[in-house]
C-alpha cells in the first residue's frame, strides 16, 4: 500500500506594516502670489487675514483666495492682528499706529494709547492688548486704548492669551523676556528658560510654547502656567519667527534654513522637522477651518499652506 506524503502547511505571509499617514503641518504647498512683504497672520470664523508692508492687508474666506483690502490707512509696516468683539485689529510700527475693520475690507484708523512701535497684539478675556518695546495699551473695543505699565522695558515681540493668562515674550539678549498678566493691566516679570532672542508665543493643550530665533539647541521653551519655563531642543537651529497650536499640534515657521522651514510637535517638548513650501522668509502663522497657513516677509512666495486631512 502507498505511504501518502504529509500535506505541508503553507507559511503566512507576513503582514505589511501600513504606512503612517502624514500629521498635520508635515505637507505644504505655496498658495497665492502676494507681491506685498507679509509679517502676522490671523484667523477668525472662516476668515483669514495677513498683514504687512507697505499698508497691506490681504483677507481669504477659503484660504487659497486672497484679496487686498480695498480701505487701508497708509504706513510703513503694519506688524500684528488679531479678532475680537466683532474686530479686526492691526497695529503697526508707524502712524496710524491701530486700525479697526469689521469685514476686513474696510479699515479704520484708531488713535492708540500712545504712538510707538507696536509689535503685536492679541485678544483674550473680552481684551485686545498690544505690546511694544516697553509699553502695553489694552482695549476692550479695539478703538478706546489705554496704556498700560509693562514688566520691563524689554523689546515685547508677541503676545498671547490663554489659560486665563496673558503671556508677552521679549525679542532680546539680556533682561526681562518674559510678563505675564491675568487681566492685561498688571503685568509681572518672570524669567525665560534661556536669554534667546523669543520672537512668539503660543497656547494649546494645557501649554504655552515660545520659539526663538538664537539660542543653541534651546531654541524653544514650554510653561504650563506662564511662570515656570523650560528649555526643549529645537529640531534645529533656525531662527524660529512664530509658532501656534492646531488640531493637536504645534508648528513653528521660520526665516532660515534649507528645505526644512518648519518644525511640528504633538506636545511642544519633541520637535521634528518639516519640508517647508518654499524657503522664503516665514513670519507667522496660524491655524483655522481645515489648515495651517504661513506668511512671509519675503521671497517669491508670501504664503503656504498645510491642509489638515
Amino acid at each position: 500500500t502507498p505511504t501518502a506524503s504529509p500535506t505541508a502547511t503553507p507559511t503566512p505571509s507576513p503582514t505589511p506594516t501600513p504606512t503612517p499617514a502624514p500629521g498635520p503641518g508635515s505637507s505644504w504647498d505655496t498658495i497665492f502670489t502676494i507681491t506685498e512683504n507679509m509679517v502676522a497672520i490671523g484667523y477668525h470664523d472662516g476668515t483669514y487675514v495677513s498683514v504687512g508692508s507697505p499698508s497691506s492687508i490681504y483677507y481669504s474666506n477659503n484660504g487659497a483666495t486672497w484679496i487686498e483690502a480695498q480701505t487701508v490707512p497708509t504706513t510703513n509696516a503694519y506688524s500684528g492682528v488679531a479678532y475680537g468683539n466683532s474686530t479686526w485689529v492691526a497695529v503697526a510700527l508707524q502712524s496710524p499706529w491701530v486700525v479697526t475693520s469689521a469685514d476686513a475690507n474696510t479699515w479704520t484708523a484708531r488713535t492708540p494709547a500712545e504712538e510707538t512701535f507696536w509689535r503685536s497684539v492679541t485678544y483674550g478675556n473680552s481684551l485686545f492688548v498690544a505690546v511694544a518695546t516697553g509699553k502695553v495699551m489694552t482695549s476692550p473695543d479695539g478703538e478706546n486704548w489705554t496704556s498700560r505699565t509693562s514688566a520691563a522695558n524689554s523689546a515685547w515681540w508677541d503676545v498671547t492669551y490663554g489659560g486665563s493668562l496673558f503671556v508677552a515674550v521679549a525679542s532680546a539678549t539680556s533682561g526681562t523676556l518674559v510678563m505675564t498678566s491675568p487681566d492685561g493691566s498688571t503685568w509681572t516679570g518672570q524669567t525665560a528658560a534661556a536669554t534667546n532672542e523669543w520672537r512668539s508665543v503660543t497656547y494649546g493643550e494645557n501649554l504655552f510654547v515660545a520659539v526663538s530665533k538664537t539660542g543653541t539647541n534651546n531654541r524653544v521653551m514650554t510653561s504650563p502656567d506662564g511662570s515656570t519655563w523650560t528649555s526643549r531642543t529645537s529640531a534645529s537651529n533656525n531662527e524660529w519667527q512664530g509658532v501656534t497650536w492646531g488640531n493637536g499640534t504645534f508648528v513653528a515657521v521660520s526665516s532660515t534654513g534649507t528645505g526644512k522651514r518648519v518644525m511640528t510637535s504633538p506636545d511642544g517638548l519633541t520637535w521634528t522637522s518639516q519640508t517647508s513650501a518654499s524657503d522664503s522668509d516665514w513670519q507667522d502663522v496660524v491655524f483655522g477651518g481645515d489648515r495651517f497657513i504661513a506668511c512671509a516677509n519675503q521671497g517669491t512666495w508670501k504664503l503656504m499652506e498645510s491642509i489638515v486631512a
